[in-house]
């Protein structure tokens, strides 16, 4: 794996500049000049616009008015509240579309609304709105549709609606199709060409959160807008949008305000991910353990359940519907490591697709709710897009993730005839096609990417900000640095490395699977807060590169981290290092940094 210097967002500042503006930073802030640094490299050299972006308030939410269509949308809901017209939300069966329906169904009832909402069923029904689901509630007295999270290439859809004297707001996130926008009352999506909203990077959930501020300040009941924004952060760290601008306010204020949940279905999904209340959940641990356990019920079963566990008032109801979550993540990633398992079979038994520009596997069978995830840990082994497809007899459903460099919904834009429907945007697509379209679907794909792919952008590449001798990383370093939280997409977490590290003891494997070092912090002279001359290594499955520790006197590693708290309630209050890579010292093979 190659390593290289994070690019900084003041790469065209002169080394001088960039030097004066660190050193005026960590004076005005009172800030270690390593975090006063990471500032600088994010364009947030001056102190009034880094305060900002290290306290973030409601007051940094923009106005939802801003948005287009967003006057249109509040006053027919208005209409339809004072009027006790019935009220469908159209959703989807993931993080976002479920959250994103909790939000507006919420914020509607309190106005005093009448609301019902439709997920659609991932496997009977798919990605989407359909026109019969819209038919259907015609036939109920129903005259107002809103979707959340999908919609944006609703065309069909839209008519449909017209057709039947059913108003549609959409409100979606996703890119709009060449041909424009659908045939709506209002379309929400700040990634409309046309609309002056200046951030483009919310999730679907953040949408329903600005049309669901927006009617509560219409109201004047603005005191219960910071209620949202814990619902609305989990959503937005699970859609993986950029952690900068309002959805790191939304995020940060979020994940702060679950301290203490109130509402009965996330205590209960807290619960039963382990998550101690009392502190805030960090966005690793909302993706990785909050996240999974909401998917599971769109990946494994039916999303409804999600909607339902955050609109109870009843505890014990909210458990029992939180363990059956957990039970149903228990079993996608039994079918996960089931469909991964085979998917390493077929790239060991064809050359041709470990060599593919993008990755197209496919198989008769595979459970469509888990390919998404197969096809992100495809990327994250072999550092190339991916797409997994899973066959279901004449039809074929297929999602894909992607690598920085390299746009997939263009890549798929470009065989558009062959698809019955298909979405996304640059990062992750979905798509349903005739199964024989397979043949020509790889043709096209592989001739594109290996247009677009230069051999470097594939290569496993490591980025760390700075350099950090072991013994600055101190308590009160700690405290700084966390103040970047929350970490994600476009704000990623810190990754340090130094040099010349010696490993003390002998190294461990842990569980059979995780690598535990044991480091020595250079000099006899530690600064006030460290309180120990070692400080301990974690490797997450990095077990099996235990041969790769050199022995002996004098041998020293490279290591590149991260920093975390050990709150493991043995072990818990110090500080650890996060092995995101480690090499022979290469002051010692004599190699150039």
């Amino acid at each position: 794996m190659r390593w290289a210097l994070r690019a900084s967002a003041t790469a065209e500042s002169s080394p001088a500049a960039t030097e004066s503006a660190v050193a005026q930073l960590a004076r005005a802030l009172k800030l270690s000049p390593v975090v006063a640094r990471l500032l600088v490299q994010r364009g947030l050299s001056d102190p009034e616009q880094a305060l900002r972006f290290l306290n973030p308030s409601l007051k940094d939410l923009h106005s939802p008015f801003l948005m287009r269509g967003m006057k249109e949308a509040v006053a027919r809901l208005q209409s339809a509240i004072a009027n006790k017209e019935p009220i469908l939300i159209y959703g989807d069966y993931d993080v976002d579309g479920t959250l994103a329906t909790v939000i507006l169904k919420t914020a509607i009832e309190l106005l005093g609304g009448r609301c019902d909402f439709h997920v659609p069923h991932r496997l009977r029904e798919g990605y989407g709105m359909r026109g019969e689901v819209i038919e259907r509630a015609a036939a109920e007295g129903v005259r107002l549709v809103i979707s959340v999270d999908t919609g944006i290439r609703a065309f069909a859809e839209a008519e449909t609606a017209r057709r039947l004297g059913v108003d549609l707001i959409v409100t979606d996130h996703h890119l709009p199709h060449d041909r424009g926008l659908p045939l709506a009352l209002a379309v929400l999506n700040p990634n409309d060409d046309a609309c002056p909203y200046p951030d483009k990077g919310l999730s679907g959930a953040g949408v329903a959160f600005k049309l669901a501020q927006a009617m509560l300040e219409s109201a004047g009941r603005q005191r219960l807008i910071p209620s949202f924004l814990k619902v609305a952060a989990v959503a937005t760290v699970a859609d993986s949008v950029p952690l900068v601008g309002e959805n790191r306010t939304i995020v940060r204020l979020g994940l702060e305000g679950l301290r203490r949940p109130v509402n009965p279905g996330l205590k209960a999904l807290m619960e039963v991910a382990k998550l101690d209340t009392g502190r805030a959940p960090s966005t690793t641990e909302v993706a990785f353990r909050l996240a999974p356990r909401i998917n599971a019920a769109g990946r494994m079963n039916v999303a409804e359940d999600v909607v339902e566990l955050l609109m109870l008032k009843d505890e014990q109801r909210a458990r029992e519907i939180a363990f059956r979550l957990d039970r149903l993540n228990a079993e996608r990633q039994v079918e996960e490591a089931r469909i991964n398992q085979a998917i390493v079979e077929q790239l060991e038994r064809s050359p041709e697709l470990r060599d593919a520009a993008c990755i197209i596997v496919d198989a008769e069978g595979w459970h469509r709710g888990v390919i998404g995830i197969c096809a992100s840990r495809l990327v994250e082994r072999r550092h190339r897009p991916a797409i997994v497809i899973a066959r279901e007899g004449l039809e074929a459903f297929g999602s894909g993730r992607s690598i920085g460099s390299f746009h997939l919904l263009n890549a798929i834009e470009t065989c558009a005839d062959l698809f019955i429907r298909h979405g996304g945007h640059a990062a992750a697509i979905g798509f349903a096609l005739p199964a024989e379209h397979l043949p020509e679907l790889r043709r096209r794909v592989e001739g594109y990417a290996r247009q677009h792919l230069r051999p470097e952008d594939c290569e496993p590449l490591l980025e760390f900000d700075a350099e950090l001798a072991l013994n600055e990383v101190t308590p009160l370093f700690y405290e700084q640095l966390s103040e970047l939280q929350p970490f994600g997409n476009a704000n990623p977490e810190p990754v340090f490395v130094a040099c010349d590290v010696s490993c003390t003891g002998e190294p461990r494997v842990l569980k059979e699977k995780h690598l535990k070092l044991r480091l020595k912090r250079p000099g006899a002279n530690l600064p006030p807060g460290t309180h120990s001359a070692h400080i301990e290594a974690l490797g997450w499955r990095m077990g099996e590169r235990l041969p790769e520790i050199p022995r002996g006197s004098g041998a020293l590693l490279d290591v590149a981290f991260r920093i975390e708290r050990n709150n493991h309630p043995e072990f818990g209050g110090g500080l650890q290092l996060i092995l995101c890579d480690f090499r022979a010292a290469l002051a010692a093979s004599g190699g150039a940094r």
